[in-house]
């Protein structure tokens, strides 16, 4: 909670020290959406994990055409697949295949934008992510040893962003639709993998790999001449 606590006010000091440095106006941003999830480095393939991608977000103007932008999110990662055969292990367990992971993450994400007349635009920039939940199922069954606590996991993700954001309908041109691309720039784990008889395999770095699809609400924008016309 303290660690929650503390990327808020980060947030909040970082936006006055923007406002401060120039002077502009800032535009605040409502966000909602869904992620399509897979961890690069593990034996699930696929970007079949839905997740909720949502939160806050305040956007500087920096001259005509560029814009500097700060958000919090909740966003929730991980992956999925579904059992696709049944079989047992030399213990004796059932094997079916099945893989869930889920990983919920307090995050902020900083970029740079550019805007082409207030229609579409594109951004690049980084994100740090703090995690704040983690879940994982193998075969069909909890795994008790991956807990936020357990050090299976690094609590840190620091991912690079593109993204492209455009209007939907020049009657809502506070509305906007977002598509999100985010990559791990360091491993959230190393994982030893074994055979079904037990014997060790291979040793994977993974990473989280993240489809973003959203909707953008700005509060206070100023609609453009042609759409007040």
């Amino acid at each position: 909670m303290i660690k929650r606590l503390f990327l808020l006010l980060l947030m909040f000091h970082s936006v006055m020290w923007i406002e401060r440095a120039f002077g502009q106006r800032i535009k605040a941003e409502v966000i909602a959406g869904m992620n399509l999830s897979q961890v690069d480095g593990d034996l699930a393939y696929g970007f079949y994990k839905a997740g909720i991608n949502a939160g806050l977000g305040a956007i500087v103007p920096i001259g005509k055409n560029f814009s500097f932008s700060l958000e919090t999110l909740y966003n929730q990662k991980g992956a999925y697949q579904g059992p696709f055969y049944a079989d047992t292990n030399s213990l004796g367990n059932l094997l079916t295949g099945m893989y869930k992971l889920n990983i919920d993450y307090l995050e902020v994400p900083v970029l740079v934008q550019y805007t082409d007349k207030d229609i579409i635009g594109a951004g690049l920039g980084v994100s740090y992510g703090r995690m704040v939940r983690v879940k994982e199922y193998e075969h069909d069954t909890l795994n008790r040893f991956t807990t936020l606590n357990s050090g299976v996991y690094n609590h840190d993700d620091f991912n690079v962003i593109f993204d492209v954001r455009f209007r939907i309908h020049k009657k809502l041109p506070r509305l906007k639709f977002n598509a999100r691309y985010a990559y791990s720039i360091a491993k959230i784990r190393t994982r030893d993998f074994y055979t079904k008889s037990g014997v060790y395999d291979v040793t994977r770095e993974q990473y989280n790999n993240l489809i973003s699809l959203r909707l953008i609400y700005v509060l206070n924008e100023k609609a453009p001449l042609s759409t007040k016309k």
